[in-house]
C-alpha cells in the first residue's frame, strides 16, 4: 500500500480522502433535510460518521493532513455527541 503525504493547505490527495470530504459534505446537506426529506437526518448522521471513520483511515494509513480532512471529524463528532446526549438525556 502507497503512502502519500500532504500539508495541511493542500487539498486531500488519495480516493480516501476524497470520499471522506464527500461523506461529510453529503452529511451536512442530509441533516437539516429532515423537515422535507424522510429518515434524511438519519442518512445525514450515517454519512457523518461514515465520513469521519474514512477521515481517521485517511489520517493515520495514508498520512492525510489536509485541512479538509480534519474537518471530515466534526460531523462524526457532531453524530457521536448527539447520540450521546439522547441516550444520558432523554427527554
Amino acid at each position: 500500500m502507497q503512502t502519500v503525504s500532504s500539508h495541511f493547505l493542500e487539498r486531500p490527495r488519495t480516493k480516501l480522502g476524497w470520499w471522506a470530504v464527500g461523506l461529510a459534505i453529503a452529511s451536512i446537506l442530509l441533516v437539516p433535510a429532515w423537515s422535507f426529506l424522510p429518515g434524511g437526518a438519519w442518512a445525514g448522521f450515517i454519512c457523518g460518521l461514515a465520513g469521519a471513520i474514512v477521515g481517521l483511515i485517511a489520517l493515520i494509513r495514508h498520512r492525510e493532513r489536509s485541512w479538509a480532512i480534519w474537518l471530515t471529524l466534526l460531523p462524526g463528532l457532531n453524530v457521536i455527541v448527539f447520540l450521546l446526549a439522547e441516550i444520558f438525556i432523554p427527554h
